[in-house]
């Protein structure tokens, strides 16, 4: 008698009729690699349908996507400005389009509209409009709060990468960058990626994902739109398949007035900017042996390059690599050095999203979809030459 496939395959059908049972079987990845652990790959596969890994980084890299309603008598945005801070104008008679990012000199930038917003307030809004036939208003002083404004998005153009960074300066003094100051030389290092539990370490070269997967973002659901900045997946792996480097991105939208604010904090790099701290959590369903194997990869398994982030070039001087159980012990050898090291990340935001995901997906209130298409073979990552 022929013996049993220990993973036998799973289709998505499957698994959404699981769903609309009450019957997933859902995991936070923590707890999955605990299972494997305890009872063994095959049994922790049997006994789990999908995991859930999340993300709760600082980004820049996004947008704020507004679309205003008619005014009267009717005016064509041609530049506007929220708080102060100035958006695109141009795409449509009353879109605007809003960095995140900025506010260099004065810590006010698109993020701090953003949390202002969500936290209830309403923001004064000053623009100046095209002259036409149909729109022949030329200003336009009001306020807007998130209710007065009709349709919202954040673009995420770098929501979710495979891995991190371990960020250091040998510099002499403090070093600004998009981690947090680093102190040097080399007196404390920052790493941007959760390692073991986070999307990218969980879900290697994002295969899961594809344009239209739907994700949790800051409490809300959004939708992979397609590959994101920095896009490179065709990056060094080990033999897992795990990525040595930040390898594969999505860019990820999600809907204004879904956000929690607790989930999307705005905050402000000395020497760097705005930008936001935003948490996104992302089921992988165990649809094969390969992606359960990938998923129960421990800290020790996994890797991250160690880069001097005070050469102000292209590409960073590199210093070797450190597992992620280096890192959570609080201290890496670095050049025969010992450098005490810290999360540029909230290890904390990100268990209470995968919660939220994992109550979400068992409640059906969450939609299990696997990709239609992958995401984009072709990097995005191409040096300008000038």
């Amino acid at each position: 008698m022929p013996k049993s496939d220990p993973f036998p395959p799973r289709q998505e059908a499957e698994l959404r009729l699981k769903q609309q049972r009450g019957q997933l079987q859902v995991r936070a990845a923590a707890d999955f690699r605990s299972l494997v652990l305890q009872a063994g790959l095959a049994e922790a596969y049997a006994s789990t349908d999908v995991v859930v890994a999340a993300d709760a980084g600082f980004s820049d890299q996004a947008s704020l996507l507004l679309s205003l309603g008619p005014t009267d008598p009717p005016i064509r945005l041609r530049d506007g400005q929220l708080a102060g801070v100035a958006g695109l104008a141009g795409c449509g008679s009353g879109e605007l389009v809003l960095p995140i990012g900025g506010g260099l000199g004065d810590a006010m930038g698109g993020a701090q509209l953003l949390g202002a917003l969500l936290q209830g307030r309403a923001l004064p809004f000053n623009a100046s409009g095209e002259a036409t036939a149909l729109h022949p208003r030329r200003e336009l002083h009001t306020e807007l709060g998130l209710e007065q404004i009709g349709a919202g998005r954040l673009l995420l153009q770098r929501a979710i990468s495979e891995n991190g960074v371990v960020a250091l300066s040998q510099a002499e003094g403090p070093c600004p960058s998009p981690y947090g100051t680093l102190l040097g030389p080399a007196a404390n290092a920052l790493y941007s990626c959760g390692g073991a539990g986070s999307i990218g370490l969980t879900m290697p070269g994002l295969s899961l994902l594809g344009p239209g997967s739907p994700v949790l973002v800051g409490g809300a659901i959004g939708w992979v739109i397609g590959a994101g900045s920095g896009h490179q997946p065709g990056c060094r792996r080990q033999a897992s398949g795990h990525a040595r480097t930040p390898g594969a991105a999505a860019a990820v939208s999600v809907d204004l007035h879904g956000l929690r604010p607790e989930w999307v904090r705005p905050c402000f790099f000395e020497g760097h900017g705005s930008a936001l701290l935003i948490t996104i959590a992302a089921p992988v369903p165990l649809i094969n042996a390969e992606v359960a194997r990938q998923a129960a990869a421990g800290p020790q398994e996994l890797e991250a390059p160690v880069l001097d982030l005070s050469v102000p070039r292209r590409i960073k001087p590199s210093l070797g690599s450190v597992s992620y159980a280096e890192l959570l012990s609080g201290t890496i050898q670095v050049a025969g050095r010992s450098v005490a090291c810290a999360p540029s990340h909230s290890p904390r935001l990100a268990a209470a999203a995968s919660e939220a995901l994992i109550s979400a997906l068992i409640d059906g209130s969450f939609p299990l979809r696997l990709p239609v298409v992958p995401l984009s073979s072709r990097p995005s990552l191409l040096p300008i030459e000038a």
